[in-house]
């Protein structure tokens, strides 16, 4: 990536709403607002729904990152099936700061926003539905932002973010077998593939996915 990479929160802010997977979001993030305003029906069952959104939030990460971002090529019934995203992560893992590989393509939003909104309509009461929609917006720009900020030049000022920053980059450069989580390590943690660092060896193959062994998560002794 050229040497231009953000190196400030400002700079940062600048560069990460020029992409369209940020536009969609906040766009996305405010039109959910509105209409969870809209439809009120505000009670403790609302908030059921906001723990569970945010809740799941680490283990869908983990999930989509292993299953889904590091697939490898499959043959079924004598084709090989190989998906755009797992291609692009694979291309993302080849060159972490290229800026335009960090974000979710734009085919995969409409997915997430189909998606979300179905699941949304199967959740009984109308003020239970506008909410998952308006959490789940939200997460997936707080991944967003999270992911982008990483691979930047900005370095961490918080322990919090500085935790995240550490493991997130480890997955890139030293084991991509391990530090699946973006916004927390919640789901590496309760699934073992959170070690201490120098407890595994530096891959091969981090940069290179399609060399990579199939990511079998494992606790490590």
């Amino acid at each position: 990536m050229a040497p231009s990479s953000p190196r400030d929160l400002s700079a940062a802010r600048r560069e990460f709403i020029t992409h369209f997977s940020p536009r969609f979001l906040l766009s996305w993030l405010a039109v959910a607002l509105v209409v969870r305003v809209i439809v009120g029906q505000w009670s403790w069952t609302n908030v059921v729904v906001l723990v569970v959104v945010i809740a799941s939030q680490p283990f869908v990460e983990w999930v989509i990152h292993v299953f889904l971002l590091h697939a490898r090529p499959r043959k079924v019934f004598g084709r090989e099936i190989d998906t755009i995203v797992a291609q692009d992560h694979r291309a993302h893992h080849q060159d972490p700061r290229d800026i335009p590989l960090i974000f979710i393509p734009r085919r995969w939003l409409m997915y997430l926003f189909v998606g979300s909104t179905v699941i949304s309509l199967l959740i009984p009461g109308m003020g239970n539905k506008a909410t998952a929609w308006f959490v789940t917006s939200a997460a997936a720009l707080v991944y967003e932002w999270t992911h982008f900020l990483i691979h930047t030049d900005y370095k961490p000022k918080t322990r919090i973010f500085r935790h995240i920053y550490n493991s997130h980059r480890w997955h890139h450069y030293r084991n991509e077998q391990y530090w699946f989580g973006v916004t927390s390590d919640i789901g590496d943690r309760v699934l073992g593939t959170a070690p201490d660092k120098d407890e595994v060896p530096v891959s091969k193959t981090a940069r290179n996915l399609a060399d990579s062994p199939r990511v079998r998560p494992r606790r490590v002794s």
